[in-house]
């Protein structure tokens, strides 16, 4: 069988908001400020570029959905010509100007913004790309856990965050904080930005998360791969059921904010 991506993601209002501004990017494909009640899961050929992004429009802000989905629908129409990090780096800015640009007209939507992470899938390497506060991780396993012989060991899996978060330094004991010093629109009047971009190698069997700060926040990230490692298996199927274990893992912390994610797997 050719290789292959397979993503599963869902998005969430949680238990405090009363909607959800966060959207998604799966190759065309949007989920723009609505609910998924289970994981989704899509299979795309890998070859062409292959757009798998997070947005999370700012709380607080009114039109904070109306950015995260304008941009989360430029993401999937540029995706096919997102051949690289400058491709990417480009497309972000003019993200971030076509936001100023919707507001621009609509005096109520004035301060709208919106957070992106993600990656854009080429035959051979990701392009890992974030502006604020949502999150890239690549997901490995470690060997199984020590276990007695006559028991089936499960895979230890460790998180490593390949994005950057545009937030202050947190002081000691703080793990996360409200504020972003970066987003695409905004109050913050940034007409150019500076998205953090880099370029990994790509093969069969990797894996990435990309989600928003309503995972993140609440749930830690030691929490999250012992989560990834209770639900894992070889197959496209163990992948949304352990979407589905992290969305539930943020619902049991409070449910504070949106949450939307997506587990990323190249197969063959």
């Amino acid at each position: 069988m050719a290789p292959y991506i397979a993503v599963s993601a869902l998005s969430h209002e949680g238990l405090v908001r009363e909607h959800n501004e966060d959207s998604l990017t799966i190759g065309p494909w949007t989920l723009c400020a609505t609910v998924t009640t289970n994981p989704q899961t899509l299979l795309f050929p890998l070859g062409p570029p292959c757009v798998v992004a997070v947005t999370d429009g700012l709380g607080g802000h009114p039109g904070g959905e109306v950015a995260s989905a304008l941009v989360a629908r430029r993401l999937a129409a540029a995706g096919g010509g997102l051949d690289g990090e400058e491709a990417v780096r480009a497309e972000l800015q003019e993200c971030n100007r076509a936001v100023y640009a919707a507001a621009a007209g609509e005096p109520e939507l004035a301060a709208m913004g919106t957070t992106v992470a993600g990656l854009v899938l080429l035959p051979d390497r990701a392009v890992v790309f974030n502006v604020g506060d949502s999150r890239v991780y690549r997901i490995s396993s470690d060997g199984p856990e020590p276990s007695p012989p006559e028991r089936v060991s499960p895979e230890r899996v460790s998180l490593e965050r390949v994005s950057v978060d545009d937030s202050p330094p947190l002081p000691p004991g703080q793990r996360t904080t409200p504020l972003v010093t970066q987003t695409l629109g905004g109050s913050l009047g940034l007409t150019f930005v500076e998205p953090h971009v880099r370029v990994s190698p790509l093969a069969a069997g990797d894996r990435y998360l990309v989600c928003s700060d309503g995972l993140t926040d609440p749930v830690p990230e030691e929490e999250l791969a012992g989560l990834l490692a209770r639900a894992d298996g070889p197959s496209d199927r163990a992948d949304g059921r352990a979407a589905f274990e992290l969305w539930k893992a943020a619902v049991e912390a409070g449910g504070p904010d949106n949450i939307t994610l997506a587990l990323v797997r190249i197969g063959e």
